[in-house]
């Protein structure tokens, strides 16, 4: 069965920390979504035992090695199940619940004529 492509469903980043969409790119210029911004990638190894190189082209982010080549970044990341993302979900579910501890409860009477979104 023949499903045409939609306009924009083509290409979709997804963050390798997270899976969710990726918005904007980190300091090594991989997209990631907006809670891992400020995440750095640790330095992966290949099959082979090389470790891979990080490369941005015209394509996007890629990975190289000296002796198989080049590799894409969701093939990179399969490579290396040590990639845990676990450790990094657990510390940002940390910084959530320390985020909530300090939220603070507003009650909007309706005097107010304004509609407040917070």
């Amino acid at each position: 069965m023949y499903i045409p492509k939609k306009y924009g469903s083509y290409k979709a980043d997804n963050c390798p920390f997270c899976g969710k969409t990726a918005i904007t790119k980190n300091s090594q210029s991989i997209p990631v979504c907006v809670s891992h911004k400020e995440s750095i990638l640790r330095e992966l190894t290949c099959n082979c035992g090389d470790p891979l190189e990080l490369r941005d082209g015209k394509f996007g982010s890629y990975f190289n090695c000296m002796n198989c080549g080049n590799f894409n970044l969701k093939k990179a990341l399969g490579m290396n199940p040590k990639f845990d993302e676990k450790e990094e979900n657990s510390e940002n579910k940390k910084n959530e619940i320390s985020e909530k501890k300090e939220r603070k409860e507003i009650t909007i009477t309706s005097d107010e004529c304004d509609v407040h979104y917070t």
